[in-house]
């Protein structure tokens, strides 16, 4: 194996200036805060979806013992401040977080909401209106501490298999140590959900991602873990789907020990296989991926960010919610990390800003957050990139502990050219989950795979975004989750499109 540094990146055309944003917390209707006691220490995530069809993203955030709150985008337009409107939601407290996808193959998107207590599936009407169809779907939905999740559709499922992760067994009397709960894979039984089937042992998940990371065509479901609960014997889990067991050392899954809190997925290399970053207490893991296994990105990489970047605590990071995004549309991923101490843990610092690690031609990583205006130091957690204007720059949002969420719009100048790509194929999977998505542009090829799960307690629905930089022709071709490739076709820059498999679009 080796360090993937300056391959086809090294062609990414330059931007005209650093990345800049513009704080938009005010946009929101009223203040949001996760809050809480030590069941909510852990969770806080955001989904991010459109759930009424205007290709504007929306927003539900969890409050933990606060209400989760639906946030409707009302922005005038691209480059227009960005606004929210309070959107009806059934009153679902003890919410740690959510993830959107379409369940029920009827168009409009649902949301999985995790909670502490009994899990909820919500079912989209189109027009922001939410309905609790947990028990029309047959979900056991269970009374544990629910942290983590993902999703994918097997074989002709109507339905797709749901991968709900547990963190502290509450009634174990023998905790919190060492008393992490199991998890659990819930696969269909015709139209409604069937027993869960339990991944045992549990070691606290804090994240989980479904993804063909081999790209074999054969989906695997990786688990990040809390080390601070499961004190020993626990590690980063690799789980087969079919027939459901663990990798171990001896089926090449070397056992990596972490103090797990999110998980986020993307090609940085342009080797076509997605490589992971895993956040911690402490150290941030990146491995690169090539396809038979993972190699941890050497230190000169500049991604393990575990130490606060300003100000004078010295004491090691906590990083919560991590994700992939081309801020600055240089045809080059950058790396968003939410940050903040668990709540007054005094091993770990509490001054701890948020990191937006920029990726340079070489392929290594600089900090750029002070300058660019979101090193907020409030008790991150969930966070999300989305393109909330329409203007073709990433957005982000990032829910806080015991602080108000906040919302920063890019406004950085002069950056590439761009586009995104939202899939659509016939039911039961309309949002074609496990598709893969390849570009042609500036002489390389940037892969991205639709998945559901990764980050910390919420998840994005698309549409995928990709930057361009200077590069004004591109083509695209797409492997739909059956294994069909379309051919590569031209695809017109900074415009979203929709590829509709019915029609060919």
């Amino acid at each position: 194996m080796r360090w993937h540094l300056a391959l086809a990146l090294a062609a990414a055309g330059p931007v005209a200036a650093d990345p800049v944003f513009v704080d938009r917390s005010a946009g929101l209707p009223a203040p949001h805060i996760y809050s809480g006691g030590w069941e909510h220490f852990v969770g806080g995530g955001v989904a991010v979806f459109d759930c009424n069809g205007d290709a504007r993203p929306d927003m539900l955030a969890a409050g933990g013992e606060s209400a989760a709150r639906l946030f409707v985008n009302v922005t005038d337009g691209p480059g227009a401040p960005l606004r929210f409107d309070a959107g009806p939601l059934p009153e679902l407290t003890g919410v740690t977080g959510a993830y959107p996808l379409d369940i029920d193959g009827d168009g409009p998107l649902d949301l999985v909401v995790l909670r502490v207590g009994p899990n909820v599936i919500l079912e989209g009407d189109g027009a922001c209106g939410f309905t609790d169809a947990t028990a029309k779907l047959g979900l056991v939905a269970g009374d544990a501490w629910t942290t983590a999740f993902s999703a994918t559709w097997e074989g002709p499922n109507r339905l797709p298999t749901l991968a709900f992760g547990n963190y502290v067994d509450r009634s174990d009397p023998d905790g919190p140590f060492g008393a992490c709960d199991d998890n659990a894979l819930i696969r269909p039984d015709g139209e409604v959900y069937g027993p869960p089937e339990t991944l045992s042992p549990g070691y606290c998940a804090l994240s989980m991602l479904i993804s063909d990371w081999q790209r074999t065509g054969t989906p695997e479901l990786r688990i990040s873990n809390d080390r601070h609960y499961y004190v020993r014997d626990g590690y980063e889990e690799m789980w087969r789907l079919d027939p459901l067991v663990p990798r171990g050392s001896e089926d090449g899954w070397p056992e990596i020990s972490l103090w797990g809190m999110g998980i986020a997925s993307g090609d940085l290399d342009g080797n076509g296989y997605p490589d992971v970053m895993l956040t911690s207490m402490g150290d941030q893991l990146l491995q690169f991926n090539d396809g038979e296994a993972y190699e941890n990105a050497p230190y000169e990489t500049g991604t393990y960010a575990q130490r606060p970047h300003v100000g004078d605590d010295g004491r090691p990071s906590t990083g919560w919610h991590a994700e992939f995004g081309d801020i600055d549309n240089d045809r080059r991923l950058d790396l968003f990390i939410a940050k903040g101490n668990v709540d007054q843990m005094p091993s770990n610092a509490m001054a701890d800003p948020n990191n937006l690690l920029m990726q340079s031609a070489d392929g290594t990583f600089t900090e750029a957050s002070v300058d660019a205006g979101l090193a907020s130091t409030a008790r991150s957690r969930g966070a999300a990139l989305a393109d909330f204007d329409g203007d073709g720059r990433l957005d982000i949002a990032v829910v806080n502990r015991r602080a108000p969420m906040e919302v920063w719009q890019n406004a950085t100048p002069g950056t590439g050219h761009w586009l995104s790509v939202a899939l659509r194929q016939p039911p039961p999977n309309t949002r074609a989950v496990g598709a893969w998505i390849e570009l042609r542009a500036g002489g390389a090829v940037h892969a991205r795979e639709v998945t559901v799960g990764g980050g910390h307690a919420g998840g994005g629905a698309g549409p995928v975004h990709f930057g361009l930089g200077d590069a004004t022709d591109a083509q695209i071709r797409v492997r739909w989750p059956d294994g069909t490739w379309t051919e590569w076709a031209d695809i017109t820059p900074n415009v979203r499109h929709v590829m509709n498999r019915a029609n060919g679009s």
